[in-house]
Formats: structure tokens, C-alpha cells, sequence
């Protein structure tokens, strides 16, 4: 099915080395066969056993990682040893280099490192499986997981029990490998479970992830009792209040309950906390239907973050929605609600206090999307500086991290006379951060020869590979973009005025920074 050629002259003393070079070649040769396998015919018991194969060398290639990252990660703490690096620092950054070469976040390199350590070094039964083809990574994993709370000792032996029998190991799914791997450890340490259910008692957590249509994953990990008391608690109030007549659906008196109790409104929607969305003029005002962004949740809905900035529900009103984008000239469509309407003889009553929006106003060149930046002499990033950057780069810097940002970091370090600007920050979540001062990590600002782009940062690791992360677009972008290029060739002609709510023509001369200064783009954070 696969071909190599050697060179005439290459003679093979030993075993065959799948060297990076190979390995390349591999890639190569299934994108050809991918290509034809599209235009030709081939039986369907060929296209089974090439389904199988395919499998089986996904399992090999996930062995093969693992032998490298657990020799990679020897060879760098020697070397960071040799270099006067303290004890407990050995190994940093080391994770984050994996994970760059992977394609992951970084703690995801930390936990597809410490699988291949424990794999290669305690487990060789089930590294064997995975080598052949038997098992896949994720089940590999499964047997690492549920070893995790046993000796060294217990640990082999679980792995020759379960593990030892490639053919029988091939056999079996999730739920068999799991089940067998946590008998055999429940039977040669009756105290792996307790030790095991304390370990878990710890890690505890709640996170908030995005999900799909604007919406988020609140996930809280309890023990069991506290969890199953706390569904018990949300299903008897839902249940309580659909026999009084709540209209709402269970599920949803249940998340609304879970709010409540947690903020200590009254009402689900009464939260008092700051969203930051950036947004263009259009969106906010002129009905544009250019997305607007959440950092740290990424694009939503032009018409869903007008509703928020107005202090309406997203889901009230759709037909007024209808009827606001008829509206005409003059109406006050897309104003936010005046503030003291609800002041009742001086003072702010609650309804005022719900009702209240604040705006910050950023500006982004119309050419590049790069927020204009706000230069700073202070060691630490000053608060307005900070949420700058956090607009600017919506999530962790470091490719294919996305964490949420926690640090902000001088790209060129200060000890070093790096400035505390736009132009030499990036926001960073802590892993990251933490990564970047290891030994021989080196980071810089890419400027585009011959024009302005968007802000980039070259990150060069210590083995000398560099990844590349560019700043997301920002909203409006693009349309932006066009307009100005447009109007830049057309010098001393009148225009639209693209940064403001109104469309009265401006006079424009040739004059970049005139220019640049009529094409100013607003972008609102609303709280």
C-alpha cells in the first residue's frame, strides 16, 4: 500500500529509523493516496483494511510521541541543571514546548506529558499495546488514570493483569478497561479507593466555558453528596414552582434558581457584574449587522448586544426588534435609556441602578484593526492599559492555548528596556507566563516590512523552533478596511464618515493623519 525508496547507495546495517525525515515522507505519501483514493474505485474490503490500518498506525504514532516527550523532557531538565537552574524550577516550559508541537494548549501538554512519563516508565505492557496497534491513545490513557493512586509496585502489576495480553487488551472497550483496571487495583490496595476518593475531594472546582448561541458551560466538580444535594434542592423548588403555575420550562427554573441563590438577587437577570463588549458605531447605533465581541467568549449577535446595552432581555420583544430597524429618522432608535427617567426626588432608586450602562470608547486604526495604543512608564501594566490589551487580544497569546487572560506580560522584558505599551504587552494566562521566563524562551514584536498589520509576537522556544500568534480581528475590521482603502484613492473627495452615527460627508485631504483621524473607529465596552 506504502512505498519508500532508499537511495542506491543506502545499505541497512541495523533496524530502520523512523527519523523526523521519514515520518515527513509518511504525511506525504497519505496525502497523495488521499487524493487518489477520492478518484478511484477501490473494493470496500480494501477500503476496511485501510480504515484498520490507518488505526493502527494513530495508536503507533501516539507510542512514538510518547517515547520522544519522555526523552525530551530528560534531555531538558539535564540540560537546565547543567545551566544553574534550581531544583524545584526543573522542567518548566518544557510542557509548552510539547504542546506547541502538538497543537495543544498547554495544559493539555502537561497532562499529554506526564501520560508519556508514566507510560514509558511504569507501564511497559500497556506501551507495548499501544506500539502494536491494539489499543488507542485515549484507552492507554483510561489505564494510566485509574492507576494513578497506586504504588509503582501495585502499578505494574495492575498493567500486566489488564494489559499483558495485547490480543485479549484489543478486545475491550471503555468501560471493560476501566472496570478491570480499578478491580485489580481495588483488590491489591483496598486503600486506593479512600486515598483515591481524598485526591478527588481535592481538586474540586467550578469553571465557565463557552457554548454555543451566546450561551456558557457552568460546571461545578463536588463530591457526591454536596452535587446530588444541590440538584435535589434546584429540582423540589422547580417542582414546587410548577405546581404554583411558573410558565417556565424545569430546566429552566433550575438555572435560574441556581443564580439566585448563588448572587443573592431576586431575579436571575438582575446581575450586577461587568460584561466588557466591544463593538463598532454601526453595530451600536446604525442596526449594522457586523458582530460584536465578548472577550474571552469570542463573536456574538449584532441585535443580542444591542439588547444588552439597552438593559433588554436578548430573547423580549422580537417583534419590537422588527419594528425598531423600520423605525424612522428621529425616533431615537438604538439610544440607551436615559438614566434619570427612574429618579424618583434625587435619589437612585433600583430599577436606575439596573438601568445604568457605561461606555468606554477604544479607537482602532481603519486600515489595520491595531488599537491605538496608550504608552505607559509604570513596571506593571496600569489598569486602563490592561483592559486595552484584554480587548485586544481576547484570550491567551500563546498559539493554541485560549485560556482566559490573567497576566500581561512585556513581550521584550523591562529588566531588559522593554516598554509597558500595547505595542509590548500581550495578554497571557498564568501557565503561560510561567513558561515564557523559563531559560532560553524568547519573545518579539513582528512588524510587516513595507506596511502596518495587525500585532504579532514570534515566540522562539529554546530548541530554536518559532510559532507566530497575530491578534484576532476586532469588529468592523474588515468593512473598515475596504472603506479606507477606497477613500485613500481617492484624495480630496468627500466621503462618509465611517466613526461616527450620523453620515454627514467630511472633507478629506491627503494628509495621513488626517486621514487616519476620520476614519477613527469607535468600539464600545459596555458594563
Amino acid at each position: 500500500m506504502f512505498e519508500y525508496s532508499r537511495p542506491a547507495n543506502h545499505q541497512r546495517t541495523g533496524r530502520l529509523t523512523a527519523d523526523t525525515a521519514l515520518v515527513n515522507a509518511w504525511v506525504e505519501v497519505l496525502g497523495d493516496q488521499a487524493e487518489s483514493l477520492s478518484s478511484g474505485e477501490p473494493e470496500d474490503r480494501e477500503l476496511i483494511d485501510r480504515i484498520r490500518a490507518l488505526e493502527e498506525l494513530k495508536a503507533a504514532a501516539s507510542a512514538a510521541q510518547a517515547r520522544a516527550a519522555a526523552v525530551f523532557d530528560a534531555s531538558q531538565r539535564r540540560k537546565q541543571a547543567e545551566a544553574g537552574v534550581l531544583r524545584e524550577d526543573l522542567g518548566r516550559g518544557v510542557a509548552s514546548q510539547i504542546a506547541l508541537a502538538r497543537r495543544e494548549s498547554p495544559s493539555r501538554g502537561g497532562r499529554l506529558l506526564g501520560f508519556a512519563k508514566v507510560l514509558t516508565e511504569e507501564m511497559p505492557c500497556t506501551l507495548h499495546a499501544l506500539t502494536r496497534g491494539k489499543i488507542s491513545e485515549w484507552r492507554a490513557t483510561l489505564l494510566v488514570r485509574e492507576t494513578a493512586c497506586l504504588s509503582l509496585e501495585d502499578r505494574r502489576r495492575v498493567d500486566e493483569e489488564v494489559a499483558g495480553d495485547p490480543e485479549v487488551l484489543e478486545t475491550l472497550g471503555d468501560r471493560q478497561i476501566i472496570s478491570r483496571a480499578r478491580g485489580a487495583a481495588y483488590r491489591l490496595d483496598p486503600s486506593a479507593a479512600v486515598k483515591r476518593a481524598a485526591k478527588a475531594e481535592s481538586e474540586r472546582f467550578v469553571s465557565c466555558r463557552p457554548a454555543p448561541d451566546t450561551m456558557t458551560y457552568l460546571t461545578g466538580l463536588l463530591p457526591v453528596a454536596q452535587g446530588v444535594g444541590v440538584y435535589a434542592a434546584l429540582s423540589r423548588e422547580a417542582d414546587r414552582l410548577r405546581a404554583s403555575g411558573d410558565s417556565r420550562g424545569r430546566g429552566q427554573i433550575m438555572a435560574d434558581t441556581l443564580v439566585e441563590r448563588v448572587t443573592g438577587q431576586t431575579e436571575a437577570g438582575q446581575l450586577e457584574v461587568e460584561v466588557q463588549l466591544v463593538m463598532t458605531d454601526r453595530t451600536l447605533f446604525g442596526g449594522d449587522s457586523e458582530p460584536a465581541v465578548v472577550p474571552g467568549y469570542g463573536p456574538v449577535p449584532a441585535q443580542w448586544a444591542r439588547d444588552l446595552v439597552r438593559g433588554r432581555h436578548p430573547r423580549q420583544d422580537a417583534e419590537q426588534d422588527d419594528s425598531d430597524r423600520g423605525a424612522e429618522p428621529g425616533q431615537n432608535h438604538g439610544q440607551i435609556p436615559d438614566r434619570g427617567q427612574h429618579r424618583v426626588a434625587g435619589r437612585t432608586t433600583k430599577r436606575d441602578k439596573q438601568d445604568e450602562r457605561w461606555l468606554r470608547r477604544l479607537y482602532a486604526d481603519p486600515d489595520t484593526g491595531e488599537l491605538v495604543a496608550m504608552d505607559s512608564r509604570a513596571r506593571l501594566f496600569p489598569t486602563s492599559l490592561g483592559r486595552l490589551i484584554a480587548a485586544r487580544d481576547q484570550t491567551c497569546r500563546m498559539p493554541w492555548c485560549g485560556a482566559p487572560i490573567r497576566h500581561f506580560d512585556h513581550i521584550r522584558p523591562h529588566r531588559d528596556g522593554g516598554e509597558t505599551s500595547t505595542a509590548n504587552g500581550q495578554g497571557l494566562c498564568e501557565a503561560c507566563n510561567q513558561a515564557k521566563e523559563a531559560p532560553d524562551w524568547k519573545a518579539r514584536t513582528v512588524d510587516t516590512p513595507g506596511k502596518s498589520g495587525p500585532h504579532t509576537v514570534e515566540t522562539t522556544t529554546p530548541t530554536g523552533h518559532t510559532y507566530r500568534s497575530t491578534a484576532p480581528p476586532l469588529p468592523g475590521v474588515r468593512a473598515v478596511a475596504r472603506a479606507g482603502d477606497r477613500a485613500g484613492t481617492e484624495t480630496g473627495i468627500e466621503t462618509e464618515d465611517q466613526s461616527s452615527a450620523g453620515t454627514r460627508p467630511v472633507k478629506r485631504s491627503g494628509s495621513p493623519t488626517t486621514f487616519l483621524e476620520g476614519c477613527i473607529v469607535d468600539l464600545i465596552w459596555a458594563a
